[in-house]
């Protein structure tokens, strides 16, 4: 068994992403970076500051937003459009799904504050959707990365690539899932940071960390030992390593910070069905119900996506 320790700097992969996109800009003209009034939440000022004339403020028209970053995608450009998740992928759909994927334009496209990052804000803010509705268009890779390392081989790796995408990252500061980056990042591919043949805890984006954490607790205290796997591509699903773990492992639990409808857990299971893969399984994810009001923390501990809540979930799930 690989045993990865829970540790490492904690920072958001908003200010990674940032971080990052700043470094591509400075070796890269082409690199354009589009906002709705989001460069603040985005972490982007200082971006703006240092490269004035790769930066485009469209204001709060997500719309406008997405069109014209497919026009200038469309100009060669390597465009990242910015906005807050929930906004970006429901009031600019029509435009992500004609302008961008139909048209094969390589927008990237960049939910900030996603899931339940903006808490306390209410349901209006919470991006519980994006997976479903993206994975119904075609021609559109979606990835949530998980921690730090994630993001800045995401941005990288999209960087390069004409064709289009949808990053989805948080404002909590997350660790290093492996602080020695020994774990390969590929997109596509999810990443192992634990082995364990009894259960395997798949998850993806911020809810990765808390799957990790449970994964120890299930171990340390129950003998039971979990593989965790980050999910960090949700389309397309890596199904040779799903595979693998439905050949290994007893079950099979997922997590999400989503709708229990349309996202990892049902892409997970209708593969798993089909390939003919009868092992127990279940999901976690936010109910179909008006979200608790509360930081993402909160929200979190509520519906049992925490250390204790995972590990209670993966125990009845094994006594099936």
């Amino acid at each position: 068994m690989i045993d990865v320790p829970l540790a490492g700097t904690a920072i958001a992969n908003q200010e990674v992403f940032a971080e990052t996109l700043q470094s591509l800009a400075a070796l890269d003209k082409q690199v354009v970076v589009v906002t709705s009034d989001s460069r603040g939440s985005g972490k982007l000022v200082p971006f703006g500051k240092k490269y004035p004339a790769q930066i485009v403020e469209v204001g709060i028209a997500e719309q406008n937003l997405v069109g014209m970053a497919a026009g200038l995608a469309s100009t060669g450009k390597k465009v990242f459009a910015v906005s807050p998740a929930c906004f970006l992928t429901a009031r600019a759909l029509e435009q992500i799904k004609n302008d961008v994927a139909y048209s094969n334009n390589p927008v990237k496209l960049v939910g900030i504050s996603a899931g339940v990052s903006y808490g306390a804000l209410g349901s209006t803010h919470h991006s519980l959707h994006d997976f479903a509705v993206l994975r119904a268009i075609h021609n559109i890779t979606i990835i949530a990365p998980a921690d730090g390392f994630e993001t800045a081989q995401a941005v990288k790796q999209v960087a390069a690539l004409s064709q289009p995408f949808y990053l989805r990252f948080g404002k909590k500061p997350m660790p290093l899932l492996d602080i020695e980056d020994t774990i390969p990042f590929e997109i596509g591919k999810g990443r192992v940071v634990r082995e364990g043949d009894d259960i395997a805890l798949i998850a993806t984006g911020e809810t990765v960390y808390p799957a990790l954490q449970a994964a120890h607790k299930l171990a340390s205290e129950y003998n039971v030992e979990a593989t965790v796997i980050s999910m960090h591509t949700i389309k397309p699903l890596d199904e040779e390593l799903l595979a693998q773990v439905a050949q290994k492992c007893k079950a099979i639990l997922t997590v999400e910070e989503h709708s229990v409808y349309g996202g990892l857990g049902e892409a997970c299971a209708a593969w798993l069905l089909k390939n003919r893969y009868h092992k127990a399984f279940d999901l976690m994810g936010i109910p179909d119900e008006y979200t608790v009001t509360g930081s993402q923390t909160e929200i979190f501990n509520h519906y049992g996506i925490s250390e204790e809540g995972i590990a209670h979930r993966a125990l009845a799930l094994l006594r099936v």
